[in-house]
């Protein structure tokens, strides 16, 4: 029997970025197999090398600043070998997007905003297979239908910005199977997305693979997300691949440290850590780790957990929500008459309690965020009651909530839209503390600045550095940063991990915990991942379409949910378990 050969085989690939440093070497000696209609996965932290890895693949290093420095890239699906690295660019054309398709992380940035969904499809399918437009329109239309997006005609004449994170993510899998390739890399496809969103759009690819006979490669920073798709595992890390093999095997039995951390990061549901496993623990230690990591994985015991509640109920509440409205009129007409209202918050009521965790969990467009906004008098209320501190600041104007911001603040979803670029994060940090009048000078200013830089795992030489400098998980820690200024006592966390690698996150949650104790707080905090939230949270509140479904004890509602909704956003947890999902 003749053995089946690779359809894409990466030979010692290595890719260099020049920068005022010197030369970066980003991936470095990379080899991975990919054989007919497989799904292998690659995992690692941003900055492992991952993404470059298939951007190689694709030929879409751009030099400078890039390089590929060494390497072969055969591909087979045409019946022969075909070194993609040594073909004419004019000739790389008619293997990339016909052959070869990639899926991009970020689909809003991948999509043209003032061209029409279905015309993007349909440009590539005219470009590719020499057909009519109104063909490609027909064939367009036919993939909208396969990829599962609700109302293909309409799809087809819509804009990215009319369609949600999910509905984009199918938009550009059409796209990129529009020329019915054998290769499909899909670059994190669901970063981001809800659990119940991410879970049908790996379902839809792994549909999708079967019925074509693909070869996929699906690149992650989630080894929970590759337990419900790969055949195989690939971890890089730092520019190497750090380990590889079957993913039952590599879940079960994994030999580096890194992918020890990888796999201990995701919050568990099974019980509720003092304090999440981070990768440092299990890298720095090397073989040393047992210590560390058994100290950081210790659990706390339901006595613990009992005692703890019954102390922080016993309180008065600090804030009172008492059903609270935001609605938003929809109009139509020449007159813009309001024809219907969006109830985005509808009737919701609940209290929080001091050095209270109070998790809000739910899908995109369940209303969770206008309810932090609304709390917080961001967006002004349609109807209910707002109590702080036994003080109704539900009409309050600008003027008389601006002492009580100090108190109340929010840390947002993005903080690189958060951040001015033009400041320096000393200046961006210093800013809200002269508005509110707090330091004697600007060189108390500074001082108590840095002493917070360091507070959230920064250092003093970030202080001159511009948001762009830094890495998604360091932009977090100058936004958690620069709310501390104030010596706020209730924050609102709103979706402050959702973006993040899992190691990353970890890192951040462990931070936001570890500055409750330190300082008392009392937070708020929104997330459509129930693991997350089940983690952080002493009680929890799960909101479906502006109402609340269910909401109380944090471990009671995973253990036995009572809603329909709630069972669903737990069925979409990834198990990090292959074995389960499978």
């Amino acid at each position: 029997m003749s053995e089946v050969r690779p359809l894409l085989h990466i030979e010692n690939l290595s890719v260099t970025f020049r920068s005022e440093e010197g030369a970066v070497r980003a991936v470095d000696d990379v080899s991975i197999v990919l054989n007919p209609g497989e799904i292998v996965g690659v995992v690692g932290e941003s900055g492992s090398g991952k993404s470059v890895t298939s951007l190689s693949v694709m030929r879409l290093i751009a030099d400078p600043p890039g390089k590929i420095s060494a390497g072969k890239i055969t591909y087979t699906g045409r019946g022969e070998e075909v070194d993609l690295l040594s073909l004419p660019e004019r000739e790389m054309r008619s293997y990339r997007g016909n052959d070869i398709a990639m899926i991009f992380q970020e689909p809003m940035t991948s999509l043209n905003p003032v061209m029409k969904c279905g015309k993007q499809v349909a440009e590539a399918i005219v470009v590719h297979q020499k057909c009519s437009l109104r063909e490609a329109r027909e064939k367009t239309i036919a993939l909208f239908k396969e990829v599962k997006l609700p109302r293909p005609e309409a799809m087809y004449d819509s804009y990215p910005h009319q369609l949600s994170g999910g509905q984009k993510q199918r938009v550009m899998i059409a796209m990129a199977l529009s020329c019915e390739p054998s290769v499909l890399i899909a670059d994190e496809p669901t970063t981001a997305l809800d659990v119940t969103v991410q879970k049908t759009i790996l379902e839809l690819l792994r549909n999708l693979q079967k019925e074509r006979g693909m070869g996929v490669i699906f690149i992650t920073h989630d080894l929970g997300v590759v337990a419900e798709i790969a055949d195989r595992v690939v971890v890089m890390y730092r520019g190497k691949v750090v380990e590889e093999g079957p993913t039952q095997k590599v879940f079960f039995q994994p030999q580096h440290p890194y992918t020890k951390g990888l796999l201990a990061c995701r919050p568990p549901l099974d019980r509720r850590l003092k304090r999440l496993p981070v990768i440092a623990d299990f890298v720095d230690a090397g073989e040393k780790q047992s210590v560390e990591v058994t100290q950081a994985q210790l659990a706390y015991t339901p006595p613990e957990i009992a005692a703890h509640q019954e102390k922080l109920y016993a309180q008065e509440p600090m804030l009172e929500i008492r059903h609270l409205q935001k609605w938003f009129p929809v109009r139509k007409g020449l007159f813009k008459r309001t024809v219907d209202h969006v109830k985005a918050v509808d009737d919701v009521s609940f209290s929080v309690y001091p050095g209270e965790t109070l998790g809000l969990v739910g899908e995109s467009g369940c209303g969770k965020t206008t309810l932090g906004r609304t709390i917080l008098k961001l967006t002004e209320p349609t109807g209910g009651q707002i109590l702080y501190r036994g003080k109704d600041i539900t009409s309050c104007s600008a003027s008389e909530m601006r002492p009580l911001r100090k108190n109340l603040q929010i840390i947002f979803q993005d903080p690189y839209s958060s951040l001015n670029p033009r400041l320096t994060v000393g200046q961006a940090l210093m800013e809200p503390m002269q508005v509110h009048g707090i330091g004697a000078n600007n060189r108390d200013r500074r001082e108590k600045v840095v002493e917070l830089l360091e507070k959230v795992g920064l250092q003093s030489a970030h202080f001159n550095r511009y948001p762009h400098e830094f890495s998604g998980g360091q932009r977090q820690r100058v936004v958690i940063a620069r709310t501390l200024t104030l010596n706020p006592e209730f924050i609102i966390c709103d979706e402050s991990v959702s973006a993040l690698d899992v190691s990353v996150q970890a890192q951040v949650l462990n931070l936001l915990n570890d500055l409750k104790k330190e300082f008392n707080f009392t937070y708020i905090f929104i997330s459509h991942d129930l693991s997350v939230v089940k983690f952080m949270s002493d009680r929890m509140v799960v909101m479906n379409q502006g109402r609340i479904e269910e909401m109380g004890n944090a471990d009671k509602i995973y253990r036995n949910p009572q809603s329909e909704y709630t069972k669903q956003l737990i069925a979409a947890i990834p198990a990090s378990n292959p074995a389960v999902e499978r």
